[in-house]
């Protein structure tokens, strides 16, 4: 926890409802002990979506579709997601959710490691939202940002390991040590990289919120 317990918990009670099945899913997810995104992440993404009106959204981590559902659910009619999942067991519940909240026509679900079919997308997206393997996310990067159009939005989450990413990599336990050095280097990349503006923001896991620049 990287924020007041009380503090978050009065930011999820003033948090408005979100749709039957979005509550329902997130539900069946924190029942079945599947990580989704926080609420307060939640309300974040809409925030932004509101401002940003993208039309093509990319999204690394589906996970059982919850996110992608929320994002789809505040967007114009005309814009389109496209999600990544590769955790089998995961993949035929996000397909299920998606028909069920009614959005397959809106969001496309792709099969397979996001190392592999980054490097096979083309074309630019105006928003890019990844919440999928930590340590991957440094190796991702370049793709990322080939796909991400100028003035788009990339939003990392989770990047702050709740609070052990400030410890030393020797204070971690080991096995954890792969994650807490590519999760350091990844932070220092998107927030030195000339082609982005970056923010660390200490929202639920802690995220970063980066703008492409037109010129670099």
């Amino acid at each position: 926890m990287i924020t007041d317990e009380r503090i978050t918990s009065y930011i999820h009670s003033l948090a408005g409802n979100d749709s039957e099945i979005c509550m329902k899913i997130e539900q069946e997810a924190i029942a079945d002990n599947i990580p989704i995104i926080r609420k307060e992440m939640g309300c974040f993404l809409k925030t932004v979506l509101a401002l940003k009106r993208p039309k093509n959204i990319l999204e690394i981590g589906a996970a059982v579709g919850y996110s992608s559902i929320l994002m789809s659910e505040n967007i114009d009619d005309d814009a389109r997601i496209t999600t990544i999942e590769n955790y089998e067991k995961r993949i035929p519940v996000a397909k299920q959710n998606i028909k069920r909240a009614g959005k397959e026509k809106v969001i496309t679900l792709l099969e397979g490691d996001a190392g592999v079919i980054l490097k096979e997308l083309e074309g630019t997206y105006d928003f890019i939202f990844m919440d999928a393997a930590k340590a991957q996310y440094i190796v991702i990067l370049p793709d990322v940002l080939r796909l991400l159009a100028p003035e788009g939005i990339l939003i990392t989450d989770n990047v702050l390991q709740e609070g052990d990413l400030v410890q030393s990599r020797f204070a971690v336990s080991r096995r954890d040590r792969t994650i807490h050095s590519r999760m350091r280097e990844y932070l220092y990349e998107v927030t030195h990289n000339g082609q982005l503006t970056t923010s660390v923001i200490p929202l639920g896991d802690g995220i970063t919120f980066s703008v492409k620049k037109t010129e670099f």
